[in-house]
């Protein structure tokens, strides 16, 4: 696939105007067999694949109810330029840490395109039902595994520990299923709705289930994602290193006892509160009661803290950008 420019000159109120039409999604061979009356701007369609590949299986997209649900996604994040674009400077950041995490865990790495459209990639987002963090854990499930919700500390906000909290969920809704496709959906859904409808209703995929709309979305949500990031410029983002999101390497500190005020605390890495908050988000306070826990509190190293031609941003994935 390439894009194609064509500049066509046009006459409105005795002034020429050029216009700079572009056509995307066609193959070499196609050509543009005719002029076209020339528009302000051009919103082209993308084209829906007839499959996808998800957690190493082919997932097979003509039947209309899936190609419609794709097309549906599929355009929404090609066309919603702004965030589309913000989520792959924030994966630059998040993924390297993301990844590791499922490989350790032996969950598909397709299920860091779930933590995308869970929070956008945000630590501290919050939905309207209360869940938190990057996997959006609701506070009686967050507690179920093991992250601790305190009057100082919220660890649904703390990625390293969300990501293997949500792997545990993963691989528990994996035991149950046997299949990546449900997993997904009853993490949106819960496995006790996913359970009940799918021996319910019969259907031999999740897919194909009648779901709300919120969920008979979801899975769909994934797939977009995942076909923007894996070929950006095929979609129309283009990005060069330089615009996404460096990875900023951090000290680790051992935290086992009350650190009364957490100003002091930075002070002492020559850190101001508000970075220290960005880098660990769980820190709920201006204090730190551990409550018999051992917390990781990251203390980011002051030399990258700087966007600079000597301290360059490195693409985590290459096809996010162009030279």
């Amino acid at each position: 696939m390439k894009w194609l420019g064509r500049i066509i000159s046009f006459s409105a109120g005795g002034a020429i105007c050029l216009s700079v039409v572009f056509f995307a999604g066609y193959n070499d061979s196609e050509k543009v067999k005719e002029e076209r009356p020339a528009v302000q701007s051009m919103t082209r369609s993308p084209d829906v694949p007839s499959q996808i590949t998800f957690c190493g299986e082919t997932v097979d997209l003509a039947r209309y109810n899936r190609h419609e649900g794709m097309d549906r996604e599929l355009s929404s994040f090609t066309y919603y330029h702004s965030t589309t674009m913000l989520l792959m400077k924030r994966a630059n950041r998040y993924f390297p840490v993301i990844e590791p995490i499922l490989k350790a865990r032996n969950i598909p790495d397709d299920f860091k395109y779930l933590a995308v459209i869970e929070s956008n990639l945000d630590p501290t987002a919050v939905s309207p039902a209360r869940a938190r963090g990057l996997w959006q854990f609701m506070e009686s499930t967050a507690r179920d595994y093991r992250l601790a919700i305190t009057a100082t500390v919220d660890e649904r906000c703390n990625v390293r520990r969300s990501t293997e909290a949500a792997c545990s969920y993963l691989k528990e809704a994996y035991d149950k299923y046997g299949d990546w496709l449900l997993v997904a959906a009853s993490y949106n859904a819960g496995m006790g709705r996913i359970s009940t409808e799918y021996d319910r209703q019969r259907s031999p995929s999740a897919l194909d289930m009648w779901l709300v709309e919120e969920t008979s979305r979801y899975i769909y949500r994934i797939f977009a994602v995942k076909l923007i990031f894996e070929n950006p410029y095929k979609y129309g983002f283009v990005m060069s290193a330089r615009n996404l999101y460096k990875p900023i390497p951090c000290d680790e500190v051992t935290v086992s006892e009350d650190i009364p005020d957490l100003i002091d605390f930075a002070a002492k890495y020559q850190l101001a509160l508000s970075d220290l908050k960005r880098f660990n988000p769980w820190l709920k306070d201006t204090r730190l009661n551990v409550e018999k826990r051992t917390y990781v509190i990251l203390i980011p190293r002051r030399e990258y803290l700087n966007y600079s031609d000597a301290n360059e941003t490195p693409a985590h994935d290459p096809r996010w950008v162009v030279n």
